[in-house]
């Protein structure tokens, strides 16, 4: 409240003070009016009121000035502590702004250092690439210089090999041709001397007392056996809840059947039977590992590539569990013990190849079975025979990557696992690659050739189909840069996966011609062979 208002109230007061005493004043003249005697009293006393009143809001007033000015006092004690509050916090302010000014200047500082030290690095490396090159450079000039030299002398060396053979030639007066054709006919002569006594002994033994018992025995284990007939196809056929997931597996613009294909390797057939879908591919285990992907992504209901390459990888191990299950339940139906956990391992994935329709793993089971009913009646040791014949196919479980005759290679791998050597032989000598030694050989040969001559057990179409189909991929994948070869559509179409950074577009295109090329020259089959070559590249990174 300023000195002004303070004033005009207490002049306010005063009138209302000087009105009420007029008042009175008016009303004691009223009730005096006949009394004229009194108006001196009366008088004197209006005027004592005036005085007194006069007196009363002067004191008034003085109070008010002393109060309005101890306000004002107070008042400015008030602003002059808050405008040294507004310095003292405007000076902290630039004080911390002084601070932070200093801190980005230091970190700049920092920065440009840092700048600095990485640019001379990135000068002494460029040094050390330009010296690095010139050394690649030298070197390749010495290597170029030996390669000239090594030229030369391979001419000189084929010259002095052409004049030792003409010398030889002129001392023995025969060419090398001679000298081999009379050698290769010395050889003949001699073995055929061996093979017609070794005949002549064979057949002697046999009329004696060998025929009879040998139908008498095969008869019997023949009748013993009682297996089932089976025939391998090349198509499984999946059943879905309902045909609208024909579209989810579909995808948009075909890109999840196109990702299950690329990495299944396994044809996916949608056409109008109702709720069903068709696998196609002439690799067993490879068809197995895709129908189980294809079962699992419908139970889940999420289709997508990212989600297809999870799926394919789980149903990969849950595919070599089951071989392993089933070479284990191999050994326990036909008595077999102690063998290497890698052996019971390849022994199961035969569960899912088939030899002219016929399923391997049965057959190795149903061989076993003859082999030690056979050995039974012979008198001999009924598990070596059992385990001889269990495993003369083992070889069949890796001819799709090694190449050679699958009883040597099974041969071998018994070999390295530690087994018995009358077993390694059984298996080398069942195909007759190695003489006949040992009885237990001989049966394990006549049990393969009653497994597989029963009638209704083999087909051969369907061997020479899948036999076309590997050769196929083996042509493909003997190329540089191919990572993985898939047969597909009944061997009409091949795709062939290549590394991105070993094969350019320009090479791919190469790649598919020279396949093509070669499937042609090496080849007989109906129709035309489709090539594609697939480069595929992909970046990924995590969020973290």
């Amino acid at each position: 409240m300023n000195t002004g208002t303070a004033i005009l109230l207490v002049g306010l007061v005063v009138v209302a003070l000087l009105a009420v005493a007029l008042y009175a004043l008016f009303t004691r003249l009223r009730g005096v009016e006949g009394t004229r005697a009194n108006s001196a009293e009366l008088f004197a006393q209006i005027e004592a009121d005036t005085v007194r009143l006069r007196s009363a809001a002067q004191s008034d007033a003085d109070d008010v000035r002393a109060k309005a000015r101890r306000e004002a006092d107070e008042l400015r004690a008030a602003a002059a502590n808050e405008a040294n509050e507004l310095k003292n916090r405007a000076a902290a302010e630039a004080e911390k702004a002084r601070e932070r000014a200093d801190q980005a200047g230091e970190d700049l500082r920092e920065q440009r250092a840092d700048l600095d030290r990485r640019e001379q690095r990135l000068v002494e490396r460029e040094e050390r690439v330009t010296a690095d090159t010139q050394s690649l450079n030298e070197r390749l000039q010495e290597v170029e210089t030996q390669a000239a030299e090594l030229a030369g002398r391979t001419e000189e060396l084929t010259a002095l090999e052409a004049e030792r053979r003409a010398v030889l030639e002129r001392t023995a007066q025969l060419t090398a041709d001679q000298a081999k054709a009379e050698l290769v006919a010395a050889v003949e002569d001699e073995a055929k001397r061996a093979a017609v006594m070794r005949v002549r002994d064979i057949e002697k033994e046999a009329n004696e007392n060998g025929q009879a018992r040998a139908r008498e025995i095969i008869t019997l284990a023949i009748q013993r056996l009682a297996s089932e007939q089976t025939a391998e196809s090349v198509v499984s056929v999946l059943h879905l809840p309902g045909d609208e997931m024909k579209g989810r597996i579909i995808g948009r613009e075909g890109r999840n059947i196109r990702a299950f294909e690329q990495v299944t390797g396994v044809n996916l057939i949608i056409d109008d039977t109702p709720e069903a879908v068709l696998l196609s591919c002439f690799d067993p285990v490879r068809r197995e590992v895709a129908r189980l992907t294809l079962e699992e992504l419908v139970l889940d209901g999420r289709i997508h590539p990212h989600r297809i390459e999870e799926q394919y990888e789980k149903s990969k191990a849950e595919v070599e569990a089951l071989c392993v299950r089933a070479g284990e339940d191999a050994l326990v139906e036909v008595g077999v013990t102690d063998m290497h956990p890698d052996l019971v391992s390849l022994l199961g994935r035969l569960r899912y190849r088939t030899s002219y329709g016929q399923n391997v793993l049965k057959h190795l089971i149903e061989s076993a079975h003859l082999a030690g009913m056979m050995a039974g009646e012979l008198g001999l040791d009924v598990k070596l025979t059992k385990r001889c014949a269990l495993l003369h196919d083992i070889g069949k479980a890796l001819t799709h990557e090694v190449d050679g005759s699958h009883a040597l290679i099974g041969a071998e791998i018994a070999r390295r696992y530690g087994e018995n050597d009358d077993v390694v032989h059984a298996i080398e000598a069942h195909h007759n690659e190695v003489e006949l030694r040992t009885v237990e050989a001989v049966l394990t040969q006549a049990a393969d050739a009653i497994s597989g001559g029963r009638p209704g057990a083999r087909r051969e179409s369907l061997e020479a189909y899948v036999k076309r189909l590997e050769r196929l991929e083996e042509i493909s994948m003997s190329h540089d840069g191919v990572e993985k070869v898939f047969a597909m559509q009944a061997g009409r179409e091949v795709r062939v996966m290549v590394l991105p950074d070993v094969v350019d577009d320009i090479q791919a295109q190469v790649l598919a011609r020279d396949i093509a090329k070669q499937v042609e020259e090496e080849l007989t089959y109906p129709g035309q062979i489709r090539i594609t070559v697939v480069r595929e590249s992909r970046s990924t990174e995590f969020a973290r």
